[in-house]
């Protein structure tokens, strides 16, 4: 005992974990999820989903009546309670097919098949969409919607049909910008140490991603479809209480959002998410081992 109160104190580092360590544990990562059984995967892609969707339920609703301050603040204040969804994702547990595309980290190394990693990808967006669509289902019935005098139901409203309205290039290049800052949000946490450093990590990219107006596929599976939801169904005392008509929201129809929304704003996610992040990083820090 006395000999160890005598003992010169050790000094306590931690060092940083450097994106080269950062490229090998997205490629440990990238085997895992590839790896999982495919009911596993489809049960935790419909909670990324619902998890997202809570994000965008948040964002909504903060949204609501914001009209009043200057455009960047409202876009800024719904960005960063959109986090939420993210952070849910990361922290409690999910597979999300955007933050997914990062597999290509493991798939480019040869320790994927592009078998396992097309799976990957079909089961999570499918299990995705039907997690939001049906969370979108589930808010209809609860008529948060009308809440602040329809305020948020005209908020949900007025980005739907936002979104809808997207000529095609756009909305490609939107989805790219998307899941480059997602995916980048995904890629730092593989230098997090605990939960608090990967909250503090993730905010500021998906903040940053909403509040510029980039376009994310499963967050677009619950807000375009809870705008069609509202606009088929709300009573007219909603209407009447918001000022506006079913006609109002043109662009918001079923083939806007499969056709004109869904698929290339997907498309760009992919090109940002596997190309823009995930190919850069192997082609720098992982290419000579495969070689």
């Amino acid at each position: 005992m006395n000999a160890a109160r005598g003992a010169t104190p050790q000094a306590v580092s931690i060092d940083t974990i450097m994106p080269a360590e950062m490229a090998v544990r997205a490629e440990q990562a990238g085997v895992r999820r590839a790896s999982m059984d495919p009911l596993t995967v489809l049960v935790l892609s419909v909670l990324g989903g619902a998890f997202i969707s809570f994000g965008a339920i948040f964002s909504t609703t903060v949204s609501a009546g914001a009209s009043g301050l200057p455009y960047g603040v409202a876009k800024l204040l719904a960005g960063i309670v959109f986090s939420l969804g993210f952070i849910m994702v990361v922290i409690a547990g999910a597979e999300l097919f955007t933050g997914n595309n990062l597999i290509v980290i493991a798939w480019a190394s040869g320790k994927v098949k592009t078998r396992g990693l097309l799976q990957n990808w079909i089961l999570t967006f499918a299990g995705n969409c039907f997690g939001a669509i049906a969370t979108a289902g589930l808010m209809l019935s609860t008529t948060q919607y009308t809440f602040g005098a329809g305020a948020v139901g005209l908020a949900a409203l007025t980005t739907a049909n936002g979104k809808a309205a997207l000529a095609f290039a756009p909305a490609v290049a939107l989805g790219i910008m998307c899941n480059a800052l997602v995916c980048l949000a995904s890629w730092m946490c593989y230098s997090a140490r605990t939960n608090v450093d990967r909250v503090a990590i993730i905010v500021l990219p998906i903040a940053a991603f909403v509040a510029a107006g980039f376009e994310h596929s499963i967050a677009n599976a619950y807000f375009i479809p809870m705008g069609l939801f509202i606009k088929a169904t709300a009573p007219d005392s909603f209407w009447n209480a918001i000022g506006k008509t079913a006609a109002d929201f043109p662009q918001l129809t079923w083939n806007n959002f499969f056709v004109g929304n869904l698929v290339p704003v997907t498309v760009g996610n992919i090109i940002g998410g596997s190309i823009m992040v995930g190919a850069v990083y192997w082609f720098v820090y992982l290419r000579k081992e495969r070689a």
